[in-house]
């Protein structure tokens, strides 16, 4: 039971000595990845530097516990720091003391969520963002937070407002006001960063380019040249403290604090299931919402941000030969030793270069072929990823999302509204009953309809079904006996029972027969309540459509 609510038990008490080198190994490669990224990506999320150092410590302890993935690196993302700045710079000025305050209740809340629903076993909750809408909300997101970094690459103070349109529109008006060494700095590395990335994947890039950087602009004294710098990042790990607890901030933040919590499980769980896929163990989806909150409410207490699953480091974790929960630990203490002795390092370490990871590592995100996939297969998926994409760039992060799901789920309860329904007719060389639009040559009876309704049966579509039912009578006026093959239906609702009962009495009361076939278990107790078997008898009973075809 205890290994159940503590996953680590388990590797612990079985720890093979020759995981070590690969936990080792892996541990040390994510952390010199992770103490640059994570730097850069406070910056979006508008929070100093060290904030995002202080969120790669002990959320990772605590996933590596707790969490069910043996490979799930766990930290600061690119998406949940945009996520951040839009909901809390509404609240207060990004950096500032009040801003903090908002940002550490924000990830207390987070953990509260997540970990109430696994608790709850709600994980299923996130399975109402569609594919389609994550992939069109991270490809503008994506935009969104490689064009913020426009103002640290080109060494300007721009207005960003409230789209890229707006922050593209100041660019380029202020064009000529570009600092020049900033702005080579910036693409040296961009152009670093993308040279290793294709050549040398597992090489530490980012590190490279904050070294590198950082002692060109102490060497050259750049800074006396208008090249922005990190400062001082304060040495030492973080003190315990509570977050400030206010209802009124409560219920500010909660929109956004749902938000993150299910866009960071669904980041999360996406990459810990398609590890633990090839590596052939189980991800428990609940056991992964408690490890994540935790994570999230111990890490409030310790000056961090919201924290979740990444799909670059888990990757990166992975191919670098990580075994068990062990590596994110030796990352974790990697990042603590960094704190307490190496800090003073990055006092010279250029925006602009934090500004290049942040582009290198979003911009992958943007999947022009996942859209061109969705249009091809399904075009409402592929609309669906548009919308979700053009209203997000357009109004923002939270607007563009729930417009993304309220639009998905239109399309589902469209969907359902207008059942697949077949008419069939009989195949004679194979023997069976096929969909007449698909197989033209399916015999067809000249006083006889055949219906299979692929699909459930409920309120809202029952009205459809009986239209289709009346198109095709009309179409054959010497009918006088409707089949319907229940084969595919998988539940029912009693309203959908009522209507189809004064259905198929109007059309017995006019000289029509009318049989259903193919009932399914679930489905012949709810009409045996409805009493369907006092009522209609055998007319509901029959075996197969041959059995009933060949009734007299």
């Amino acid at each position: 039971m205890l290994k159940k609510i503590i996953p680590a038990i388990d590797w612990i008490q079985n720890y093979n000595k020759h995981d070590l080198k690969g936990d080792m190994s892996a541990g040390v490669i994510v952390a010199i990845m992770l103490i640059p990224q994570a730097m850069a990506y406070a910056m979006i999320a508008g929070l100093p530097p060290v904030i995002g150092l202080y969120a790669s410590t002990i959320p990772l302890f605590i996933y590596a516990i707790l969490g069910s993935s043996k490979h799930l690196a766990v930290g600061p993302v690119a998406m949940v720091s945009l996520l951040v700045l839009s909901g809390v710079s509404a609240l207060a000025e990004p950096g500032s003391e009040e801003y903090l305050s908002y940002v550490f209740l924000l990830m207390f809340m987070i953990g509260i969520i997540q970990f109430s629903m696994g608790i709850f076993k709600l994980g299923f909750i996130v399975n109402f963002l569609s594919h389609a809408v994550v992939s069109g909300f991270t490809s503008a997101a994506a935009l969104i937070i490689g064009l913020s970094q426009l103002k640290n690459l080109l060494g300007i103070n721009l207005d960003t407002g409230e789209t890229i349109f707006h922050t593209l529109f100041e660019a380029a008006q202020r064009i000529s006001e570009i600092n020049i060494i900033t702005f080579l700095i910036g693409i040296g590395s961009i152009l670093t960063l993308l040279f290793f990335k294709k050549k040398l994947p597992r090489f530490p890039a980012p590190l490279v380019v904050v070294l590198v950087s950082t002692l060109l602009v102490y060497f050259l004294n750049l800074k006396d040249y208008g090249v922005k710098i990190v400062g001082e990042v304060p040495i030492g790990i973080p003190s315990f403290s509570l977050p400030a607890f206010n209802i009124d901030s409560i219920v500010a933040l909660l929109p956004i604090a749902l938000t993150i919590s299910f866009v960071g499980f669904m980041e999360s769980i996406a990459v810990a299931k398609a590890i633990a896929a090839k590596e052939k163990y189980k991800i428990n989806s609940n056991q992964e919402l408690n490890g994540l909150g935790l994570a999230n409410i111990i890490g409030s207490f310790f000056s961090a941000y919201p924290v979740t699953g990444g799909f670059s480091r888990s990757a990166v974790n992975y191919q670098a030969g990580a075994k068990t929960g062990l590596a994110s630990i030796i990352t974790a203490i990697l990042i603590i030793v960094t704190l307490l002795f190496l800090t003073p390092l990055f006092y010279y370490l250029p925006n602009a270069v934090l500004a290049a990871i942040i582009m290198v590592a979003v911009f992958g995100l943007i999947d022009i072929q996942e859209a061109k996939h969705l249009f091809k297969v399904k075009k409402m998926d592929g609309l669906t990823l548009l919308i979700t994409f053009i209203f997000t760039l357009m109004l923002g992060i939270e607007e563009g999302i729930l417009i993304g799901v309220a639009f998905s789920l239109l399309v589902f309860i469209w969907r359902s509204a207008y059942p697949h329904i077949a008419e069939l007719g009989y195949i004679e060389k194979t023997k069976v009953f096929r969909n007449i639009k698909r197989y033209p040559e399916a015999k067809t009876y000249k006083d006889t309809l055949i219906f299979r309704i692929d699909a459930s049966i409920y309120f809202a579509n029952v009205g459809f079904i009986e239209k289709k039912f009346s198109d095709e009578m009309s179409k054959k006026p010497n009918i006088n006996r409707i089949i319907l093959d229940f084969s595919a239906v998988n539940d029912i609702d009693a309203v959908s029972i009522d209507e189809l009962e004064k259905i198929m009495d109007n059309y017995t009361s006019a000289g029509i027969q009318f049989l259903i076939i193919g009932m399914k278990g679930p489905i012949k107790d709810l009409v045996q309540k409805a009493g369907w078997n006092e009522k209609y008898g055998q007319n509901i009973k029959h075996p197969s459509l041959q059995h009933v075809l060949q009734m007299k």
